[in-house]
């Protein structure tokens, strides 16, 4: 099975990878202004459309008066289809700060249901691990920052970066993990217990991704 993209309303200038064949594209409100403008068919339009501005045909129309964002329902619908790899386009550089912060708790949610997800933003994407690791290429370059996600996440481990960690603890309180660096060295992220948020430079691209450590 591919991939769910979801294209949400904020900022968006490129694909990170071509669409591939079997990947699901779901188009989230104001999300589908980006699908059109690389000329793409989504398989599916979903939201409130108070960003769009106007209900396309074909569309699954929700209230605006709801508990979930757009983001979540079309998060639901991947889930609901089987899919497990989710990458949200349009999910950061937004006007809204709120909603950034929502898209943060939008991949704890993807987590918690034994999914991965992405945010793409202009300059930066973002991922949370949950019992998990991350591997990166020894090409990587730039800025890698983690927080906890949640309660307090232990058993955390980085290596091959800037600063190291074996084994420790981070909690909610305290933004140790800001602002590490890649070195040109294999490096990893991992979590034995909770969630991290992990947020890199998009030139760097996917990391490879293990769970259940």
């Amino acid at each position: 099975m591919g991939r769910c993209l979801i294209f949400c309303a904020a900022g968006f200038d490129r694909l990170l990878d071509p669409v591939q064949p079997g990947d699901f594209l779901l188009a989230a409100d104001g999300g589908l202004a980006h699908l059109q403008a690389l000329g793409l068919m989504p398989h599916g339009i979903l939201g409130d459309f108070d960003s769009l501005g106007y209900v396309p045909e074909g569309s699954t129309v929700f209230p605006v008066e709801k508990d979930d964002t757009d983001a979540i329902l079309a998060v639901r619908k991947g889930l609901e289809l089987g899919y497990r790899e989710f990458v949200l386009y349009g999910s950061l550089d937004g006007p809204r700060l709120d909603h950034t912060v929502a898209n943060f708790q939008t991949l704890q949610f993807l987590a918690d249901h034994g999914a991965a997800g992405y945010l793409i933003g202009k300059t930066y994407m973002v991922t949370v691990v949950k019992n998990g690791r991350l591997k990166f290429d020894p090409a990587a370059t730039g800025i890698l920052s983690v927080f906890c996600m949640g309660a307090d996440a232990a058993g955390v481990t980085i290596k091959g970066l800037q600063y190291p960690l074996e084994g420790g603890t981070l909690t909610a309180g305290f933004p140790i993990g800001v602002s590490n660096h890649f070195v040109g060295k294999p490096a990893e992220i991992s979590v034995k217990q909770g969630s991290l948020l992990v947020m890199w430079d998009i030139g760097n691209g996917f990391p490879e991704r293990e769970t259940d450590l």
